[in-house]
């Protein structure tokens, strides 16, 4: 079997998407199956149309747009043609079994095109509706007519997909909300390859040092600094934690739209000299900051991104056997058992998540407990080539679902 999946973007580029998506097609590529994946013209600069990174190939969708793509809307349909155009000539080289897209619907929209010209099958997997990121971000309004234009397209991708599969239990609710019958949508929950996350023992003391963290108490977070993610809070609620717990540090490893805010914000509480912003770091040196942090933490701000969509982050940690305390906003209640394998605060509550940093950190006996549960339910519930496998039924009912449209 031979699948083409269509993307926004890919490897090299570090996100929380392209991760997921490698892990996919490498554990699809193990399961005896043969993958080739396009990227959009989102994807942005790339050395030549075909990349092989990780034994996977990538084809580029050219960058040229016309100068009217900058407007909104136009921009999104151009995208959409460029990548339709893509896609086509990449099917007829390629020849592949299945269109399996991922979001965001402009992926969708050009699949389902060229699906219905070849008479393949297409799969749509959802990992957010765009839409509500895009109100993060600034670039919507809630309840606009862009937010609308864009929940319209989504629905009506979800509705011409021979099958549909999503991260969580979520966004598969709100996926049954909109007309999407249950026997053609399949969780494929994030997961993590236990073999590059192995659980971690004591920090390098070289490397600890270079960091100037010897003797302190580490709360961390690794990933994108997106403002729905919540760090502003981790730093409200770290006055608190330090003046409780002196020896106490955070580290920031990452970047994004929010670094410039969060280092004013770091110098308006009087912060430089126990919080680090370390930048964004190369992939395989990640488990290096992972070992030095006493507690992740993951602060998501309530709102319908985080209530729906989980996370790809603390399944890392738990994997590595590092304590994750987050929010309790429902991407997070669907990984995390308070108590059990991570612990909760009220989402947006800066004391509430100070006093239980605090009471994690100190309770060493506790964390352990905590960290070892947390270890085992990676391994026993969300290993990828557990829920890769998934994928099998999922091309099956979607071949037999477009068979019975012809």
């Amino acid at each position: 079997m031979k699948i083409m999946h269509v993307l926004d973007h890919s490897i090299p580029l570090h996100s929380g998407y392209s991760f997921r998506t490698r892990a996919i097609l490498l554990e699809q590529q193990r399961r005896g199956w043969e993958v080739v994946a396009l990227t959009s013209t989102k994807h942005g600069p790339f050395a030549a149309r075909e990349e092989t990174y990780d034994g996977i190939r990538f084809l580029r969708t050219p960058e040229t747009l016309p100068a009217i793509s900058k407007l909104p809307v136009l921009g999104q349909l151009a995208v959409i043609q460029a990548t339709s155009r893509a896609l086509e000539a990449c099917v007829a080289a390629e020849r592949p079994d299945i269109l399996h897209a991922h979001s965001p619907c402009l992926n969708a929209i050009a699949a389902a095109r060229v699906a219905q010209r070849a008479g393949l099958p297409f799969v749509y997997e959802v990992r957010a509706f765009w839409e509500d990121a895009a109100v993060d971000l600034g670039t919507a309004r809630d309840g606009g007519a862009r937010y609308r234009l864009s929940r319209a397209l989504e629905t009506r991708s979800l509705l011409q997909a021979d099958h549909v599969t999503t991260i969580c239990e979520g966004l598969r609710g709100d996926m049954l909300g909109r007309g999407v019958p249950k026997d053609r949508i399949t969780v494929i929950p994030n997961s993590v390859n236990v073999g590059e996350f192995p659980p971690l023992g004591p920090a390098d003391p070289e490397f600890r040092r270079s960091l100037n963290l010897d003797d302190c108490l580490v709360l961390g977070f690794i990933g994108s600094f997106y403002s729905y993610e919540g760090l502003s809070l981790l730093l409200d609620a770290f006055v608190e934690v330090v003046r409780k717990l002196p020896q106490a540090r955070v580290l920031l490893v990452g970047g994004g739209p929010e670094e410039a805010r969060l280092k004013a914000q770091t110098h308006r509480l009087g912060l430089r000299d126990t919080v680090r912003f370390v930048g964004r770091v190369p992939h395989d040196t990640v488990a290096k900051y992972y070992s030095i942090v006493d507690l992740l933490v993951f602060p998501r701000l309530r709102m319908r991104l985080t209530e729906l969509v989980t996370p790809l982050k603390p399944l890392e940690a738990m994997a590595q056997r590092r304590g994750v305390l987050a929010s309790d906003v429902g991407g997070h209640r669907e990984l995390i058992s308070d108590g059990t394998t991570g612990w909760l605060f009220p989402a947006g509550d800066a004391h509430s998540l100070a006093r239980r940093a605090v009471d994690v950190l100190l309770d060493v006996a506790g964390r352990t407990r905590v960290c070892d549960s947390a270890q085992r339910f990676v391994e026993a519930e969300r290993t990828w080539p557990a829920t890769v496998a998934r994928y099998q039924g999922v091309y099956e009912s979607a071949t037999s679902s477009r068979g019975s449209r012809k």
